[in-house]
């Protein structure tokens, strides 16, 4: 049983030797390719919204307060520029917020059944809120350059 315990520990210590700079990484980069796969769904060329996703977002989506047009041109570009702000590492922490919103209107009003891959999405934005892009970011070269 000591063995098993020694080892368990020994994991352990190397699990926690993984610097959180490497962990947002992956978290930036993994919730980036969803959004980013999403959008791409969403335009022909440089930002030319489809008309099919006009279609979507009047006829499927229904999202309420926001006129459907106007809502399906928020949605695509935020997908689009916050994923490729979420793989630079620039204005993280406010990318996630407006991500976690979007998630939220999406599992509450759009896939109220999605939300296993929701809360997946939820929690590594919950992580970045948290705790920043870590170093290997735009964010962390511009605020070392502030102090």
């Amino acid at each position: 049983m000591s063995r098993l315990i020694d080892w368990l520990e020994t994991g352990r210590r190397w699990a926690e030797r993984i610097p959180y700079s490497l962990v947002a990484l992956v978290a930036r980069l993994s919730v980036a390719s969803v959004f980013w796969r999403s959008a791409q769904t969403k335009v022909d060329g440089f930002l030319q919204v489809k008309s099919s996703t006009f279609y979507l977002f009047r006829e499927e989506y229904k999202v309420p307060l926001i006129p459907p047009d106007i809502a399906a041109y928020l949605a695509t570009y935020q997908e689009l520029i916050g994923a490729v702000l979420l793989v630079i590492g620039l204005a993280t922490r406010l990318t996630a917020l407006a991500f976690i919103g979007m998630v939220a209107v999406i599992q509450i009003f759009v896939f109220p059944e999605g939300w296993p891959d929701h809360i997946l999405w939820f929690a590594l934005l919950f992580l970045l809120l948290a705790r920043g892009p870590g170093a290997i970011s735009l964010d962390h070269l511009i605020w070392q350059r502030m102090k």
